[in-house]
Formats: C-alpha cells, sequence, structure tokens
C-alpha cells in the first residue's frame, strides 16, 4: 500500500510550527521576513569587504594607504621607485590606489637593482656601491644655479637609490631659504612622509623640495627670490632635526652637488 500523499495544505493550522503558522494564516507576513534575511545578508557582506581591507599583509608587502606615492614608499621601505614599478609591473607609477598591495622586497631570485643576472664573484659591499653609483642621476651642467638652502652639516646624501636627496642637520629654527628663484608649488603638510612641505617650481624642468620643516613661511603661488626664507628647520614627520633637500630635473631626482656651490 502507498503512503499517503501529505501537503502543507493537508495540515492544520495548529500542527506547523509558531512562526510557519503566523506565516500560514497571513502569507503577506514572509516579506518582512525576506527583508529582514536580505539586510542581513547585506550587512555580513560588508563587514567582510571591511575585513579584507584591513587584513595585515605579508612580509614583504605594503598596503597602500590614503596620501601615499610610489616615492614615499620607496623612501620607507628603503628602496627606489625604479624597482618598485618593476616588482609591481606597474605601467604608470602615479597609477596606485588605495588598499592596493605592493611588493617591497625582491621576489626570489631577483636583485633589488638591475644587476646582471650571474653572480658576480665580487664582495657584496663592492656590488652595492657600483649599483648605486650606476643609479646617479644629473642635471645638465649649468642649467641652474643653486645656492645651499640651508647651514648645518649633510648628513645624508644623495645616492640615487635610496636617497634621492641630501639632509642637512642644525637645530630646530635654523633658516631654509630658496635655492633658486621660482614659484611655490606647494606649501603644506598633506603629503606623508615629508611633514611641513615646501615645493618650488624654478622653471618648466626644475623644482625643489625642502622637507621636515617646523615652520612655513611661504603661500602657494608665490614667487620667492634666491637666498629669500621660506621656512624654518624641524623635524616635522621625521626622527631627526633636520632639512631634507631634493632636485628634480624634468620630473626625476637628480644630485643636486653638481648645482651647489662647494662649501
Amino acid at each position: 500500500m502507498s503512503a499517503p500523499q501529505l501537503s502543507v495544505h493537508s495540515l492544520s493550522v495548529q500542527t506547523l510550527p509558531p512562526t510557519l503558522c503566523d506565516t500560514a494564516r497571513d502569507p503577506a507576513r514572509t516579506r518582512p521576513f525576506g527583508r529582514l534575511w536580505m539586510l542581513a545578508c547585506v550587512v555580513a557582506l560588508l563587514a567582510l569587504l571591511g575585513a579584507c581591507g584591513t587584513t595585515k599583509v605579508q612580509p614583504g608587502y605594503y598596503r597602500v594607504q590614503s596620501g601615499d606615492t610610489l616615492t614615499q614608499i620607496a623612501r620607507k621601505q628603503g628602496t627606489s621607485v625604479s624597482n618598485l614599478v618593476r616588482w609591481n609591473r606597474l605601467s604608470n607609477s602615479n597609477a596606485i590606489e588605495v588598499g592596493q598591495v605592493l611588493r617591497v622586497e625582491p621576489p626570489a631570485g631577483q636583485a633589488s637593482t638591475s644587476t646582471p643576472s650571474k653572480a658576480a664573484s665580487k664582495p657584496a659591499a663592492s656590488s652595492r656601491s657600483t649599483a648605486s653609483a650606476g643609479k646617479r642621476r644629473t642635471a645638465p651642467p649649468g642649467a641652474i644655479s643653486l645656492i645651499w638652502p640651508a647651514q648645518g652639516k649633510v648628513t645624508r646624501g644623495y645616492d640615487g637609490g635610496g636617497s634621492n636627496g641630501i639632509v642637512i642637520s642644525n637645530s630646530v629654527g635654523t633658516p631654509v631659504v630658496a635655492a633658486a628663484g621660482g614659484t611655490v608649488a606647494y606649501s603644506g603638510s598633506g603629503l606623508r612622509g615629508y611633514g611641513h612641505l615646501i615645493i618650488v617650481k624654478h622653471n618648466a624642468s626644475f623644482l625643489s623640495i625642502y622637507a621636515h620643516n617646523s615652520k612655513l613661511l611661504v603661500k602657494e603661488g608665490q614667487s620667492v627670490k634666491q637666498g629669500q626664507k621660506i621656512a624654518e628647520m624641524g623635524n616635522s614627520d621625521s626622527k631627526q632635526v633636520g632639512l631634507y633637500f631634493e632636485l628634480r630635473y624634468d620630473g626625476q631626482a637628480v644630485d643636486p652637488a653638481g648645482n651647489l656651490p662647494p662649501k
């Protein structure tokens, strides 16, 4: 004998669970439950996406933060922009996005500089020296004449790799002057890693950068003369008091030594 066929319609309302009992009496009441279920799913999805954005990255990688530039990331990680571009296969060094994860250490089998693939038998220190010298960029001789932007001791020089500029150390409040005449292209503290920063555009090819100041004395769009005081030395966004000075030619950081007078 075949078993009797049962359906929801053949059961009395009293035999159904309380929640289903209510919906059986009024099918329209299922709509709020559907909306609540959908809302719960959306909240869970948003929480999952939020967790993905805050997950710690693996060693050797870095998650791009708001305000970051590839130059700043390279400086913080002790490498060069060209390395980051190569390791991450970036087509445009200016097109990085907040939350993007970048490789900041060389992949296995790759050096952090453009060295020959075959291992040389020279000491490691010699190899690093050769690589640094190979990346040194200079501006055309006589293309711009600079003066020293501050008095003090040069505690870090340009090497074209981990350091794209020089650091002049002295006491807080030491005058910082424009190394050459031009127009203030930026004056503020919105670029992470540079503290209170001034950028002076000298002409179509040259600009200079003055970072970690304690006080800014000029505004964007203001014309400045060579030797004019534009800031005071400090340690904003830095562990030591000093002026970070960088010279750029056609968008590339160059060694300013060839355009500065001897000390």
